[in-house]
């Protein structure tokens, strides 16, 4: 039986324009414009369910026209979504990015849907369905930096994933800050990239760690319990109580970046459930983020 995984946090559509053509400020360029299921906790299941998990998501989405074509996606994809909070009052979120030839141009979330349900995505977490305060969920539980840092301070405090093995995302640079809560959490790892990592470390702007390996080891020295680093093409790093080591990703040409973060922590995750461990689990989960940005696999 499959280990029981959760992913919380944003489930949305994804609205990507992408261009081969390099852009700047108000560049008007000829590329393809698509509408995919997106947000990081629905691609980080994706990607596990990828790897033959069945993870569930707790998250919010709004029983509109959109919500519905959503979950109808969801489902097909062999995802449980039935614990997903629908509401009546609160659209559908989404989020639109535009990639040009040197990656990521700009991009725009909207997950306030996601805010303002606030805590009553993690309403199967207490009324028994998938624990309770006192049978706490004991799985592996990834969240993202869309929930609000008022919730994720109320998760770190809280009973409800108290013995869960708790992976952290920051869902952007923009969101990081909302992770201190959690950064000194026994039981969780964080996966951020290196801006994300200067950034949870106050580094002055143009200043901090030059490296993943120094980001890392960084962070873990502040407190976080298991911290991976990821810099773009360059290397990626994991420091933890037995030490800090880094690897460099495959080289490919880049055909896309949205969710490539996400793909990364999903693969390192799915990677230590098949049993390998520190630098095999690193390489593996290089491996399959480097296929996904070269666009070898699918969306």
């Amino acid at each position: 039986m499959d280990p029981a995984i959760l992913c919380i946090g944003s489930v949305l559509w994804d609205v990507i324009g992408r261009s081969p053509s390099a852009m700047g400020l108000g560049s008007d360029v000829p590329g393809r414009i698509s509408r995919l299921p997106g947000g990081v906790a629905l691609n980080i299941a994706m990607t596990l369910r990828r790897f033959g998990l069945a993870p569930a998501l707790l998250s919010a989405v709004g029983r509109d026209d959109e919500g519905d074509a959503l979950i109808a996606e969801i489902a097909g994809l062999g995802l449980r979504c039935d614990l997903i909070y629908r509401s009546d009052d609160l659209p559908t979120d989404r989020y639109m990015a535009i990639e040009g030839a040197g990656g990521l141009v700009a991009a725009v979330a909207d997950a306030h849907s996601l805010e303002r349900a606030d805590a009553r995505i993690l309403a199967p977490l207490k009324d028994g369905r998938l624990g309770a305060p006192d049978a706490p969920f004991d799985g592996i539980a990834a969240l993202d930096g869309n929930l609000t840092e008022g919730l994720l301070a109320r998760i770190a405090q809280g009973p409800w994933l108290a013995r869960a093995d708790l992976r952290v995302a920051p869902a952007s640079p923009g969101k990081v800050a909302r992770l201190q809560p959690l950064l000194s959490h026994p039981r969780a790892t964080f996966y951020v990239n290196l801006e994300e990592a200067r950034l949870l470390l106050n580094a002055a702007p143009g200043a901090g760690p030059a490296t993943a390996l120094a980001a890392a080891a960084a962070l873990h020295g502040r407190g976080a319990a298991r911290v991976l680093v990821t810099d773009g093409g360059r290397s990626a790093a994991l420091a933890d109580p037995q030490g800090a080591f880094d690897a460099a990703p495959p080289a490919v040409m880049v055909a896309r970046v949205t969710g490539a973060g996400d793909t990364f922590m999903a693969a390192h995750i799915a990677a230590e459930l098949r049993g390998e461990q520190g630098p095999a689990a690193l390489r593996s989960a290089l491996a399959t983020a480097a296929s996904y940005v070269s666009g070898e696999v699918a969306s």
